[in-house]
C-alpha cells in the first residue's frame, strides 16, 4: 500500500558504476539523504532487454551506443522510496551530463561522460510504475 506523500522510483546503477566499485558508495548517498531501498538485485542485461527498458529512446540517435553499453556489464537495479522520491533522486543524480551537475552530485563526483554517467533515474510516477515493474513483482518489494 502506498502512505500518504510516500512514492517510488526507480534507480539503475549502471555498468560503469558496478565496474568502478561505487555501488556501495551510491546506496550510502540515498541513505544518508532519508531515502530507502525497498528492493533491489544485480542483474546482466541482454541487448534485448536493454531495448526494452529503453523502448521510449527508439527513435533517438543514442539509442544503439546505450543498449550497447547497458548490456555491457552487470547493473543493480533499486526500488527506491521516500516523500518526494522522484525529484531527490534526480537532485542526487545530478544532470545527465557529469560537465554540467552540480559539485556533490553522483554523476559530477563518479562520472565519466554523458553516456557512461552511473546511474539512472525515472523522471516521473507514470515512468517510474512502469520501470519498476520492467524489474520487480510486488512481492520483491519490502516497504
Amino acid at each position: 500500500m502506498h502512505h500518504m506523500g510516500k512514492q517510488r522510483t526507480l534507480s539503475i546503477v549502471k555498468p560503469d558504476g558496478v565496474r568502478k566499485g561505487v555501488v556501495g558508495e551510491v546506496i550510502r548517498r540515498f541513505e544518508t539523504s532519508g531515502i530507502r531501498v525497498v528492493a533491489m538485485r544485480m542483474l546482466h542485461l541482454t541487448k534485448k532487454e536493454a531495448e526494452g527498458f529503453y523502448a521510449v529512446h527508439r527513435e533517438r540517435p543514442f539509442f544503439g551506443s546505450l543498449t550497447e553499453f547497458m548490456s555491457s556489464g552487470p547493473i543493480v537495479v533499486m526500488v527506491l522510496e521516500g516523500e518526494n522520491v522522484i525529484a531527490r533522486n534526480r537532485l542526487l543524480m545530478g544532470a545527465t551530463d557529469p560537465k554540467k551537475a552540480d559539485r556533490g552530485t553522483i554523476r559530477a563526483d563518479l562520472a565519466d561522460n554523458v553516456e557512461r554517467n552511473i546511474v539512472h533515474g525515472s523522471d516521473a510516477p507514470e515512468t517510474a510504475a512502469m520501470e519498476i515493474s520492467y524489474f520487480f513483482s510486488d512481492l520483491d518489494i519490502v516497504s
